[in-house]
């Protein structure tokens, strides 16, 4: 269903975000942050005091207040919905945890066809909380869109296959490898499971989606193009159906940006690795791009970050879409005053 809030809004498909997703002519250019909704903020650390993580996004009236509270703050051009990627698997019934300073960790890996059995398909009836919590949003954002958050199958797979963050992905590559069949369909299966996320909150109102895959430049692009961006693309075909721009994203993908884009994209994230004017040039006319701030600068004088960020306005003036952000996400120790000025100079310095 399209909801009179959702992707058809009027109104939110004027706002320049969605419009620069499209390739379409914007006032200025739009800016959000990764992660600008959490540690960096005070409000967040008063409100998630003494609750995990997992319970905090599956809190309709905690998720709403979380995701709002950048836009407040900062005057962003979009709020990111406040969840994390192995959400939809611990709905499911997954022994997964989100143990701080360490990261999702999953108490039995799934590493056989009798582990697999354990990770059943998503339904909208596991995750009434994450509808209600976008119902919440929509109502209090009026034209700023949401944009929708889901996980990758392959970087959820890594997870679920290491039993943890892993720095080389050693189980998670001989898998693939070793046992092809099983690595496939462990993967269709976290693709129905995203897709299934993603169009929950799509179909309650969000207005734009972002499929992150943080760990796919950990692949060579033969790897990626034969084993991961088949189950990428079959998620980001899902909520094609429903007419909202996507967004695909990974970290260290500067020689994967043609496969993340052919998976089905419409803006592509690069990461900070990358200068805009070659990523804009092995992508072509065909994508907006979204990028591409070092979180870093954020903690350098405001001269050198106001003369970075006018360079990477200049340089994705050239692409047929941009979207300002970082090229990656807000760090923990970040001033968020300094994200405060940041989208004030980007909204004066980026008018078209």
């Amino acid at each position: 269903m399209t909801l009179a809030t959702g992707p058809s809004s009027p109104a939110l498909m004027q706002s320049p975000l969605v419009r620069a997703a499209h390739r379409e002519s914007v006032p200025h250019t739009p800016v959000w942050f990764m992660r600008q909704a959490g540690r960096s903020l005070p409000e967040y650390r008063t409100v998630r005091a003494g609750i995990p993580m997992l319970e905090s996004c599956r809190r309709p009236d905690l998720v709403a207040e979380i995701t709002l509270q950048p836009v407040r703050r900062h005057g962003v051009d979009a709020a990111i919905f406040f969840s994390d990627i192995v959400v939809p698997v611990a709905a499911v019934g997954l022994d997964i945890d989100i143990v701080p300073g360490v990261g999702p960790v999953v108490a039995d890996p799934i590493r056989t066809w009798g582990d697999l059995a354990r990770l059943p398909e998503l339904t909208a009836d596991a995750i009434p909380d994450i509808r209600d919590s976008v119902l919440l949003l929509v109502a209090e954002l009026g034209a700023t869109p949401l944009i929708g958050f889901a996980g990758a199958p392959f970087t959820l797979a890594s997870y679920l296959v290491e039993g943890g963050p892993s720095r080389n992905h050693l189980r998670t590559k001989a898998l693939m490898h070793g046992d092809p069949d099983l690595w496939n369909a462990l993967c269709a299966r976290l693709a129905q499971i995203s897709a299934a996320f993603l169009r929950v909150q799509v179909e309650a109102g969000a207005s734009v989606v972002q499929l992150f895959d943080s760990w796919a430049g950990a692949l060579s692009r033969a790897d990626y193009e034969k084993f991961v961006q088949p189950h990428s693309a079959a998620v980001l075909a899902s909520v094609g159906e429903l007419g909202v721009p996507r967004i695909h994203f990974g970290v260290g993908t500067g020689e994967l940006l043609p496969s993340l884009a052919a998976a089905g994209a419409d803006v592509v994230g690069v990461d900070y690795r990358v200068a805009l004017p070659d990523a804009i040039a092995r992508l072509g006319r065909s994508y907006a791009v979204q990028g591409n701030l070092d979180p870093a600068l954020l903690f350098a004088p405001w001269e050198a970050l106001e003369r970075e960020t006018r360079r990477i306005l200049a340089e994705g003036a050239s692409a047929p879409g941009h979207i300002f952000n970082l090229g990656h996400g807000v760090l923990p120790e970040t001033d968020p005053d300094v994200l405060t000025r940041l989208v004030a100079l980007v909204h004066e310095a980026g008018v078209r």
